[in-house]
């Protein structure tokens, strides 16, 4: 059978959501049915799980990188275009947003066929200036006149796209993230003793990269206004990023050395999980957050900012709490309440994982996104 030849373009294997996302719809794709390729930047914490997916062709760049760079951002375009014609690429799927638009663009010129784009929260935002938003806006309404469907994770992105008139209504088709059930259905006993934890002792966790779109400052912050009230609890922060020194200057400074574990990027979120009584993200924007919707699947009871899609899947109050970014004061009490009634965590935690329907599921998630390929393929290619 002729295997129509595809190729997925994402900034960086960094440990992201939209990145786990994409290896995962890799893994299980038809490889009978498609011919895939993956053209990425030269390094990230997942390429190693990339280049151990079988019946994948990968292409390292050194010119795609996640930083605005005018000379480089050309150049990679330059790059992505000729990849595309050297390879007779048929689709072209990009995900996270510069990737998005110097793909996408990129295929447009290259004549490809099929252009489809995953939105892993747009790459405007309201903490932007003006200018910049604007023109990130341009950018991708500039992009999506080459894109025949635009995939979102919630209603609200789809809503914030056609707001900002990016695309037709018709373009957009809503695929939710993919969780695996049985990885975040373990229980390990372990994880706690590793991390020095005592057994005793409560802990709440985030999982992000430590970038100001996560907003770890207010993590931090929290820690100090709990550890008033409460010292028996231990907050751990998994992860890394451009903010790492900073944070660690706020532990220093505010004597949480033996409050606050660092864990750096961890491969094991699933055991992470596990150990936790509660879940906290301090996000100002998302898309999805497939942190949370992993915390969900695990049982754990989640207090997260209300922003993006997130409201879409957590009733507040029942399968969770939403607060607004920013909102310390919120923060502190909805996370207070948890930590002092251990019913209450496990029933919302239970009912979190019992709220999270198929369209979660990860091979859902591709079966949905193969349709689309095939949806297009029987309209454009045949």
């Amino acid at each position: 059978m002729h295997r129509t030849r595809l190729l997925y373009v994402i900034t960086k294997l960094e440990l992201g959501g939209a990145q786990k996302q994409l290896l995962s719809l890799i893994d299980i794709l038809d490889k009978e049915r498609f011919d895939i390729f993956l053209f990425t930047g030269w390094d990230g914490a997942l390429l190693e799980d990339a280049l151990r997916i079988n019946g994948i062709r990968i292409n390292r760049s050194l010119l795609l990188d996640r930083p605005i760079n005018p000379l480089r951002d050309f150049l990679a375009f330059i790059e992505i275009y000729l990849f595309i014609k050297r390879n007779r690429i048929q689709i072209v799927h990009t995900h996270s947003s510069k990737a998005g638009i110097i793909g996408r663009l990129a295929a447009g010129l290259a004549k490809v066929k099929i252009i489809v784009h995953t939105v892993h929260g747009w790459s405007f935002n309201d903490y932007q200036s003006k200018i910049k938003r604007k023109f990130f806006i341009w950018l991708e309404k500039l992009s999506a006149n080459f894109t025949d469907k635009i995939i979102v994770v919630s209603n609200c992105d789809r809503n914030k796209g056609l707001k900002n008139c990016i695309g037709k209504p018709e373009k957009y088709q809503i695929i939710r993230y993919g969780i695996d059930y049985e990885e975040f259905g373990i229980k390990d006993n372990l994880i706690r003793k590793e991390l020095g934890i005592d057994k005793d002792d409560l802990l709440v966790g985030m999982v992000s990269c430590f970038k100001p779109q996560k907003s770890p400052q207010d993590f931090i912050k929290l820690a100090f206004l709990v550890h008033q009230s409460i010292p028996k609890v231990k907050f751990l922060l998994v992860g890394d990023g451009a903010l790492r020194v900073s944070i660690e200057k706020s532990i220093r400074r505010l004597n949480l050395k033996q409050v606050i574990i660092l864990t750096g990027w961890r491969r094991d979120i699933f055991r992470i999980l596990s150990s936790l009584d509660v879940f906290v993200l301090t996000s100002l924007w998302e898309g999805l957050p497939i942190s949370a919707l992993e915390a969900m699947a695990a049982s754990v009871p989640v207090v997260v900012t209300d922003t993006g899609g997130i409201s879409e899947v957590i009733r507040d109050g029942e399968t969770g709490f939403l607060v607004s970014p920013h909102d310390s004061e919120n923060l502190l009490q909805k996370l207070l309440i948890l930590l002092k009634d251990k019913e209450l965590r496990v029933r919302m935690g239970e009912k979190a994982k019992e709220s999270l329907n198929s369209n979660f599921r990860i091979r859902n998630t591709a079966a949905n996104t193969q349709d689309i390929y095939k949806d297009l393929i029987q309209s454009k290619l045949k």
